[in-house]
């Protein structure tokens, strides 16, 4: 089991490997964009992504996972990404694409 900083390190490699956003907060890092947060860790070191509706179950279904729950209450459109999910950078940077795509998809805030 990877420690918080290991998967912040993690988080960080695969933020910094998409030029179109950049990773926010020093507490609880996130990415946002359109004034939408689009991923997020949490203090519990989960991390989850945010997906348009016709990905979101298809996600949980193809990767065996659920809802993303940040601070004991679920994050709307958001799902939890597999803890191993998380070091495979090429697997995983699509979906995080996906979700960038989708909140400049929605009306900005």
């Amino acid at each position: 089991m990877k420690t918080w900083d290991e998967k912040l390190a993690l988080y960080d490699q695969l933020v910094a490997a998409n030029p179109k956003f950049e990773r926010k907060g020093k507490t609880m890092p996130y990415t946002s964009a359109n004034g939408y947060m689009f991923s997020l860790i949490n203090k519990d070191g989960d991390f989850g992504i945010r997906l348009p509706k016709e990905s979101y179950q298809k996600f949980m279904d193809t990767f065996h996972t659920t809802v993303f729950k940040s601070h004991g209450a679920v994050m709307k459109e958001f799902v939890l990404v597999p803890q191993d999910m998380l070091e495979n950078q090429k697997l995983l940077g699509p979906y995080l694409d996906e979700s960038f795509n989708y909140v400049m998809s929605l009306k900005p805030k």
